[in-house]
């Protein structure tokens, strides 16, 4: 338990000269999770962070000691297993391997693992990368294709919650990079796992030079480095609604909207993971950071007004989305608007959902509404894995 953060969230209350119970009155956290907080019996989630900071008028990060993430399960861990030993295990020896690596067969196999990725076959991707991993570290070039092996195992390893391979993976990455712009992509996966990992500070101060570092020249600049820096500004924006900074997030999502009218529709960042820029991309963004602050109606006007993605349909973007609108409606008190939703994204991408603990905190707190369940309800928790 974290009495650090229970330190914290004292001497803040008391600078603002609150009591707890008016704490707990302008958070909407109850009384009792306030007085375990404070005595360092309860390790409040970013979530709770917020709500305080809000209330306080103060940063989210400023009551922060740690990262807050889940680790992944066992079955993940085993599943992971072969591709940990072929990133991190002794590649040199004899190969098991009957025919030698080829730039062109490898191309294929990208292609491949490309389609798995978007039909949400993870598991099926994951049975591939040992041997994806050892053919692209046989050939020493070309580097391109090295650059996007690591990127996407990167991406898999922080959407299956095990950052600190993840991380290792990424330096790899960012150093097989032919140019700043491609390196600024292995940067974006760092980003979004910073942001799984409650790690605002981190991810605002990455998002930030690297924006610095690559920002275009409208007039000029080619429709790759618009797009990544686009994204970068989503990051900022990512960052800034979390830790109670509601006017950088405004100023973050006015850049974003610039480079996506710059380019003026939906565009591939990045094809192998699925990664997409542009008016679409920002409408999501704009719709999370609404839910993030509590905003509700603010991100269900937005989404009723979002057309259907022309590219990644049902992209991890796309189901992220249907997320926020499902919290969307909880905030609101419709539970079976949220249900339907998640719902939706589990029909459609099972394997990513099952990953998501915001899939988790939404059915929780449907559940938690609910005297009774009904069977599909408990199948669903089941399949995310939520404890009730």
């Amino acid at each position: 338990m974290s009495v650090v953060v229970g330190e914290r969230l004292k001497n803040a209350r008391k600078r603002a000269a609150l009591t707890q119970r008016q704490l707990a009155d302008a958070s909407k956290v109850s009384l009792s999770q306030i007085k375990k907080i404070e005595q360092g019996e309860y390790d409040p989630r970013l979530e709770t962070l917020r709500a305080f900071a809000v209330a306080m008028n103060i940063r989210t990060s400023q009551l922060q000691e740690q990262p807050d993430y889940e680790n992944p399960d066992s079955d993940t861990e085993a599943d992971w297993q072969p591709v940990r030993a072929a990133l991190f295990g002794n590649t040199s020896g004899p190969s098991d391997y009957d025919e030698p690596a080829t730039a062109e067969g490898l191309q294929a196999t990208l292609v491949t693992v490309q389609a798995l990725i978007s039909s949400d076959q993870y598991r099926r991707v994951t049975t591939l990368l040992p041997g994806l991993i050892h053919d692209v570290e046989s050939l020493e070039e070309p580097r391109a294709i090295r650059f996007r092996m690591l990127n996407m195992v990167a991406s898999l390893l922080s959407q299956t919650r095990q950052f600190e391979d993840a991380d290792l993976v990424l330096t790899r990455a960012v150093d097989a990079a032919q140019s700043h712009v491609e390196a600024a992509t292995a940067i974006d996966t760092r980003l979004w796992a910073l942001l799984r990992q409650g790690r605002l500070d981190d991810a605002r101060s990455m998002a930030v030079r690297w924006a610095d570092d690559i920002e275009p020249r409208f007039s000029r600049a080619n429709l790759q480095t618009v797009a990544m820096w686009g994204r970068l500004w989503l990051k900022i924006a990512n960052a800034a609604v979390r830790d109670n900074q509601p006017g950088e997030v405004e100023d973050a999502l006015s850049m974003a909207r610039a480079a996506a009218a710059r380019i003026g529709r939906d565009v591939y960042v990045e094809r192998l993971l699925g990664r997409t820029f542009g008016p679409l991309e920002v409408s999501y963004i704009s719709a999370e950071s609404h839910v993030i602050a509590g905003e509700p109606e603010k991100t269900l006007a937005i989404a009723a007004k979002i057309p259907a993605p022309m590219i990644e349909p049902t992209g991890a973007s796309r189901m992220r989305h249907r997320l926020d609108v499902a919290n969307a409606h909880v905030q609101l008190g419709r539970y079976s608007d949220a249900l339907e939703e998640v719902r939706f994204v589990q029909r459609t991408a099972p394997e990513w959902l099952v990953q998501q603990r915001y899939s988790r905190d939404i059915l929780g707190k449907i559940v938690s509404k609910r005297r009774t369940l009904t069977t599909d309800m408990r199948e669903l928790a089941s399949a995310i894995k939520l404890e009730y």
